[in-house]
């Protein structure tokens, strides 16, 4: 789909419970828990700053970038991604920064841009001074700090990890490319369709080359759907190669498993540390995977490339950080609740009582009859005949 026809797309979608999908950005913006801070320090690429930090933080206090996609607002993608909700159960602070238009009519960050992508420069660089002022003004662990990113959010994410490679812990990309294939626009549109493959030690040296730094490297988790006909799916081989080259590891997986029903392929050191996995998640379009995580939970909601996949990125990516370990005061309450007989789960009932036969995962329309819906689900559930 092109991004036209998507933003066409959430024009016409219906109301549903209240919100009108027709004013995603409007009504994110105005109820979003993301709050603009100015005066964060440099800021030559001309962004704006958006954050959220929790009243309770787990310690150490930990802090994740979240990096939009063209067509999208911070507060918007963080609605469909639902990491202020992420933040909030988990306590950690969160860092939206946000493009604007006179930088890029599409709101892309330039991903490609030579000015954007040079450690102590354009965009790179406000990202940069907008992370020092989180760090500082909520006294974040400097071992603890992680970017993730969809799109052009995602390229700009290999753009972070490959120019301030000390400042991260760890990265993921979704729907993205890696560092340094693109230097003008019409090489950004050939890795976009084509992804034309590159030897492992090239791209490593791409990023050796973005900074001084020699290692310890961040490590780095890739998701992108087989169906992607914005962005290659074989970028995510080439972001795979480019961190692998730098961890020092073999190109054939270690291990490869099944997550959610897809397939997961992860590389790990000579500690048992996963230092790269790859997600391929199977007959999906261009975006962000959603669905209910390990714990039951849904985070945030189907929009524009941000697809119902049957499995949570947001959740699985904040669990690759380390950030999903209760916070104490969650802990207290969960053990003072008193033990209940089992009973069907109704989220998942309801899942599997709207599922659809198999067929490439997009976005789709939401005129359904939300009543029938509901009825079907509670008699998935055992809770109506």
């Amino acid at each position: 789909m092109s991004l036209a026809r998507n933003v066409d797309l959430l024009r016409r979608l219906p109301k549903l419970d209240g919100l009108r999908f027709a004013e995603l950005g409007r009504t994110a913006d105005s109820s979003s828990p993301l709050r603009e801070v100015t005066g964060f320090g440099d800021n030559p690429g001309a962004l704006r700053m958006f954050a959220f930090v929790p009243a309770q933080l787990q310690k150490p206090r930990a802090l994740v970038v979240v990096l939009h996609g063209c067509g999208q607002t911070a507060a918007a993608y963080d609605l469909g991604a639902g990491w202020s909700t992420l933040a909030q159960h988990y306590g950690f602070a969160l860092l939206m920064p946000e493009q604007q238009r006179i930088n890029n009519a599409n709101t892309c960050f330039n991903w490609f841009n030579p000015e954007d992508t040079m450690r102590g420069s354009g965009e790179a660089h406000s990202i940069r001074e907008m992370i020092a002022h989180m760090a500082d003004a909520h006294r974040i662990d400097s071992r603890r700090i992680f970017i993730t990113g969809l799109s052009a959010g995602g390229g700009m994410t290999s753009v972070m990890l490959a120019t301030y490679p000390e400042v991260f812990a760890a990265g993921a990309v979704i729907a993205g490319l890696p560092y340094g294939i693109a230097s003008n626009l019409r090489e950004a549109l050939d890795g976009m369709f084509h992804s034309p493959a590159r030897p492992a030690r090239e791209l490593g040296d791409l990023v050796r080359s973005a900074s001084d730094h020699r290692g310890p490297w961040p490590k780095i988790s890739v998701w992108h759907g087989s169906a992607d006909r914005t962005v290659n799916p074989g970028n995510a081989n080439e972001i795979v190669k480019q961190w692998l080259d730098l961890h020092e590891l073999p190109e054939v997986p270690m291990a490869e498993t099944n997550v959610d029903g897809y397939p997961r392929q992860t590389w790990w050191n000579n500690d048992g540390e996963t230092l790269v996995e790859s997600y391929a998640i199977t007959d999906m379009a261009h975006g962000t995977p959603l669905g209910l995580a390990d714990n039951d939970q849904r985070y945030g909601m189907e929009g524009a490339f941000l697809i119902e996949a049957g499995i949570s990125s947001s959740y699985h990516i904040a669990k690759f950080f380390g950030l999903t370990g209760w916070i104490a005061e969650a802990k207290k309450k969960v053990e003072a609740k008193p033990a209940l007989t089992p009973a069907p789960h109704l989220a998942r009932s309801i899942r599997s009582a709207v599922a659809e036969p198999a067929e490439p995962k997009r976005e789709k329309s939401y005129g359904f009859d939300l009543g029938q819906i509901i009825t079907r689900a509670l008699t998935a559930a055992g809770l109506m005949k």
